[in-house]
């Protein structure tokens, strides 16, 4: 049976670009600044890829939630290897406050929606560091999940998923349909090609938004302050070991 994957796919600021906290501490500054894909949400999209390559997979829908700027996100899965696209449109204010019970909502709703037998998403976000989104979508669908996945293979009506886990690898088999989070492991994400670039500006990005699903995005929390990692201190050269042991002394380290 070839399943429909579902995948969520976020727009970040680019792993590259230097962080800068904004000047009334509630943020970070992000007009101006480079976006791109998750990069964990790079490798889920390339295993959707992959897995309607060996035709275990029939269509890959990407999915990604924010601004307009959202649809190059979308675009660039598109180019990647996905059939289509969804777009739940965030005003930006409102994407600074978007949490991962709001995204799971939505995606459960989508899943449901699509009729979808997978569903795979980064292990987390590169911005908030919140890996929870699999975990929370799961359980609001009742479905396994299999979550740090560095290996995925279909056998038997089961998915087979090795789990990169404190202790090492740990391999596990869950019944479909199913949520997967992807791990740094799991497989080297493809270039675009520029005739799949040019494909993709022809494929069909749907433009909904989270009211329409029925999820309501207001914030359980509010943001404090944001503010920028204490400097590290300059480190210093001992000539033995034994001076080395009588400065770790002195700091209180032994």
């Amino acid at each position: 049976m070839s399943l429909r994957v579902l995948v969520g796919c976020k727009r970040v600021i680019d792993y590259a670009v230097k962080i800068r906290v904004r000047p009334d501490k509630l943020g970070v500054v992000t007009d101006g600044v480079k976006h791109s894909m998750n990069p964990f949400d790079e490798i889920a999209i390339e295993e959707a890829v992959r897995l309607k390559e060996k035709k275990i997979a029939k269509e890959v829908i990407a999915v990604s939630c924010g601004p307009t700027q959202a649809q190059e996100t979308i675009r660039t899965a598109l180019a990647m290897g996905a059939d289509r696209g969804i777009h739940v449109e965030i005003p930006a204010k409102e994407m600074e406050k978007l949490e991962p019970l709001h995204v799971s909502k939505i995606l459960a709703k989508l899943a449901e929606k699509e009729g979808a037998e997978l569903l795979i998403v980064g292990k987390q976000a590169i911005d908030d560091d919140s890996n929870a989104t699999a975990q929370m979508t799961a359980a609001l669908l009742d479905w396994p999940q299999a979550t740090f996945a560095s290996k995925l293979e279909k056998k038997d009506g089961l998915l087979e998923v090795t789990r990169e886990v404190d202790g090492g690898l740990e391999t596990i088999k869950v019944k479909l349909p199913a949520v997967v989070s992807a791990d740094l492991r799991l497989n080297e994400p493809r270039y675009a090609t520029l005739p799949n670039i040019m494909k993709a500006k022809k494929k069909k990005i749907a433009k909904m938004k989270a009211a329409d699903l029925g999820v309501d995005p207001s914030p359980h929390f509010e943001v404090i302050e944001v503010s920028d990692p204490p400097a590290r201190e300059a480190g210093i050269k001992v000539e033995d070991v034994e001076t080395l042991l009588g400065k770790l002394k002195e700091v209180g380290r032994i």
